[in-house]
């Protein structure tokens, strides 16, 4: 086994945009917002999981990225940022942070990303990482997000990837109107 090349990257994240993500792969609804796409093929997924995890980058299949959790298929995140419709002037909360993925792909179309860490290690990680990349527009913060974070709200959309029982009230009065949760 190889250390793949940026082109061979860049290649496999090409293909899963075309194939898993745009194309009607198993029979889904296919993602069809280009800024999405474009956004996706941007993003190289393969910085934000672990080493040993990065031949598996581009497959669409949830991979370990520690403490228990998981960065979610490319295919969930296309459909989940299709459905929040960010525009290049939103201002999105993001809960649940984990590698940082959603929150670049984000980044990428909309103008501000705040995004909430309950997992501490992965809040620093996941920050360090953004930083890294470039990706100014976002901002990390370990902490509850069912509490959201009022001081940049409203927003002009959240994103919760944790998966609650309920839509916690704080996320409610911190959309805008018009918004979308």
């Amino acid at each position: 086994m190889h250390a793949q090349t940026k082109e061979e990257f860049r290649i496999a994240r090409d293909r899963m945009v075309r194939v898993g993500i745009a194309g009607s792969l198993f029979g889904r609804t296919p993602v069809k917002d280009e800024a999405v796409l474009r956004a996706m093929r941007t993003v190289p997924r393969h910085q934000f999981v672990p080493e040993g995890s990065r031949q598996q980058a581009y497959s669409d299949h949830p991979l370990p990225i520690g403490s228990g959790q998981t960065i979610s298929q490319p295919y969930i995140v296309g459909f989940m940022t299709e459905a929040l419709r960010p525009k290049p002037n939103h201002v999105i909360l993001e809960i649940g942070t984990g590698s940082g993925y959603q929150a670049a792909v984000l980044a990428e179309i909309a103008d501000k990303v705040y995004s909430i860490e309950i997992v501490p290690e992965l809040g620093r990680r996941a920050a360090a990482l953004l930083e890294h990349l470039d990706y100014e527009n976002v901002q990390v913060r370990i902490g509850d997000g069912y509490l959201g974070w009022p001081e940049h709200a409203p927003f002009d959309g959240i994103i919760v990837t944790a998966a609650p029982d309920h839509i916690p009230q704080p996320l409610i009065d911190q959309l805008k109107p018009g918004g979308r949760l």
